[in-house]
C-alpha cells in the first residue's frame, strides 16, 4: 500500500495541473457508469455491418457489470485511496463503493478488447480513450494502481468472453 501510494502522490506532486485537472475530471466523467461504452455498443447495434461488434461490446459490458459491480467490489471492499489523505481536494464526488477492481477501467478495456477480439477497428480510438480514463481514475485519486491493473485484466477477460459469446450466438443465428 505504500507503494501505491508513493505512486499516487507523486502524480499528485509532479502532474497535477489546472489544464490535466479539467481533462481527467472529463475523461472520468465519460464513464462514471459506463456511458461512453454504453452509446459505443447501442451505436453500432444499430449500424447493420457493424451489429457483430456492438454486441460483442455489449455482451463485454453486461458480463463486466456483473464481475465487477456485483461480484468482486463487494467481496473484496477495498478502501480507496482518498480516505488516507483527507486532506487531498477531489475534483470529483468521492465514489461510495469498493476500490477493487476499477469500475470504469474494466468497462474501457471490456470494450476494448470486445472491439479487439471482434475484429473492428475502433478498437484502436477506444484503447486511447481507455488509457486515459485508466490514468484519470488515478490521478484523481479514487483508485490505487493495482486496482487499475485489476480492473484492465478483468477487462480483458469479459473482453474476449463478450466477442466469442456473441461469435456463437450468430453463428447459431444464421444456422437456423
Amino acid at each position: 500500500m505504500e507503494l501505491e501510494l508513493a505512486v499516487l502522490d507523486w502524480i499528485q506532486s509532479h502532474l497535477r495541473c489546472g489544464f490535466l485537472d479539467g481533462l481527467m475530471a472529463f475523461a472520468s466523467g465519460l464513464s462514471n457508469h459506463g456511458e461512453v461504452w454504453i452509446l459505443l455498443a447501442a451505436g453500432l447495434l444499430l449500424l447493420r455491418r457493424q451489429r457483430k461488434h456492438g454486441l460483442s461490446t455489449a455482451f463485454a459490458l453486461t458480463l463486466d457489470l456483473i464481475a465487477c459491480n456485483i461480484l468482486l467490489k463487494p467481496l473484496i471492499g477495498r478502501i480507496r485511496p482518498f480516505a488516507f489523505r483527507p486532506d487531498l481536494l477531489l475534483l470529483v464526488s468521492p465514489p461510495e463503493d469498493a476500490s477493487f477492481p476499477s469500475g470504469h477501467t474494466a468497462a474501457a478495456f471490456a470494450a476494448v478488447f470486445a472491439l479487439k477480439t471482434s475484429g473492428s477497428p475502433l478498437w484502436r480510438p477506444a484503447l486511447a480513450l481507455a488509457l486515459v480514463t485508466a490514468f484519470s481514475r488515478l490521478y484523481l485519486y479514487v483508485h490505487w494502481p493495482t486496482d487499475i491493473l485489476g480492473g484492465v485484466l478483468l477487462g480483458l477477460a469479459v473482453g474476449w468472453a463478450g466477442a466469442r459469446l456473441a461469435e456463437a450466438l450468430l453463428r447459431k443465428t444464421v444456422k437456423t
